[in-house]
């Protein structure tokens, strides 16, 4: 049986037929099961994000067609539509691309550290379900220590690489206690929401939300468990927050210099730190020029990603070495597995032989025949046994095979080069 992964991801089709093709954790069970049943795999685990879904099972190459025929059957996709996008990867192309994948060089975002959990998840729900087997344990196994290796030995994860991350990290290293700070959001749109969820993360739970529509403002505040105002109440706010971060739709700025130097005065020159996530800008840049004002434009955000991504790049080629020592070693103790077994088949192949032919000698012992005959007939009778299916298949193979074949029966063998 062959590693098989086949799949869908960021780099070979379009965001439009990747949400067609992924699965929602509700749907795994079923289609695990469905799966099972429909390809006759015998190990199976499927691994589906925004940006990927892969079925990653143990059987032969030819069962990559029906896997295809399969997602488009359970998504109601045509085949045609699908197939150009999908990808097939078997034993150690496989291994390297999981390995990959884990580790979050396969990823859109090099080093994102979400695509780890969803891995871990993917092979966590074929366990629940009954279609994780020893190969793919083994396979998870050994590519959750990998990357936890790469997490620890290089800095591929250290660096923020959205602009998102990268204001929350700025402000962790201006404020040496980040969870007692206010924080004053502007704006409810998808940047400041991804804000939020990296400011709960960081452990700040003091959040004022400002917005134009204060209902927009209210439902972002409740998920985050702060307050909500409009954009009139902010002067009066203001005083009160060591971090502001805007990002609104506003054509104007909604946020002047004048403000702020009340809000100084206020607050006896604490400083405050000052993100402006938009275009155009929420924040007047003459606010920068004020004393105790840590004002950072998108255009300084996107030099630090800059620096962290060349960062990331750099340490991804450390983890491209990592992965190549350790698939070596996966690899050789896979074949050794395997060689063991074929030595376990060889052996019986051969004790089945002998235990026949011993059989037949003490039979015509027991008989009275001349023990030198039985001897020299069940010499014969072995030597022929043995060497008759070996000797067939090398001459089939000196026609077909050529002579790599049969330089590995001679090195097998130990076959000196001078026998006649």
């Amino acid at each position: 049986m062959n590693l098989l992964i086949v799949g869908i991801n960021h780099n070979s089709a379009p965001v439009e037929l990747r949400e067609k093709v992924a699965f929602t954790p509700d749907q795994l069970t079923d289609a695990l099961q469905d799966l099972s049943r429909h390809a006759g795999l015998s190990e199976i685990a499927i691994l589906s994000t925004c940006n990927r879904t892969e079925v990653i099972a143990m059987g032969v190459e030819s069962d990559a067609s029906h896997v295809v025929t399969w997602l488009a059957d359970y998504h109601q996709i045509a085949v045609p539509d699908l197939a150009p996008s999908i990808y097939t990867k078997t034993n150690r192309e496989a291994t390297l691309h999981a390995m990959r994948v884990a580790c979050g060089l396969d990823s859109m975002v090099v080093g994102e550290p979400q695509i780890l959990g969803q891995f871990k998840d993917c092979f966590e729900a074929a366990r629940r379900i009954g279609t994780l087997g020893p190969e793919l344990d083994h396979l998870s196994q050994t590519t959750f220590r990998i990357a936890k290796r790469i997490r620890t030995e290089t800095s591929i994860g250290a660096n923020s690489v959205s602009v998102a991350s990268t204001a929350v990290t700025l402000a962790e290293q201006l404020f040496t206690d980040l969870p007692a700070c206010n924080i004053l959001l502007i704006g409810a749109g998808d940047t400041i929401q991804l804000v939020g969820r990296h400011i709960l993360s960081a452990g700040i739970t003091q959040i004022t939300i400002a917005n134009r529509t204060l209902a927009n403002a209210r439902k972002l505040a409740e998920e985050l468990g702060g307050t909500a105002i409009d954009l009139q109440t902010i002067p009066t706010k203001l005083p009160d927050a060591d971090i502001v971060i805007a990002s609104t739709a506003a054509q104007l700025p909604v946020l002047g210099k004048g403000t702020v130097e009340r809000a100084l005065k206020t607050r006896k020159h604490r400083p405050i730190l000052m993100v402006d996530l938009a275009v155009p800008r929420d924040i007047e840049p003459e606010v920068g020029e004020l004393r105790d004002i840590y004002l950072y434009s998108i255009d300084d955000l996107q030099e630090i990603i800059d620096a962290n991504i060349s960062n990331r790049h750099e340490a991804a080629k450390q983890a491209e070495q990592i992965i190549a020592l350790e698939i070596t070693g996966y690899r050789s103790r896979k074949e050794l597995k395997t060689a063991d077994q074929t030595l376990v088949r060889f052996r019986a192949f051969h004790e089945a032989i002998k235990r026949d032919e011993l059989a037949k000698a003490v039979a015509r012992l027991e008989r009275g025949d001349d023990p030198t005959l039985v001897l020299n007939q069940l010499a014969n009778q072995l030597t022929n046994k043995i060497i008759h299916t070996p000797s067939v298949q090398l001459k089939t193979a000196a026609a077909t095979e050529g002579e790599d074949f049969l330089a590995a029966i001679a090195k097998l063998y130990q076959l000196d080069d001078d026998v006649e």
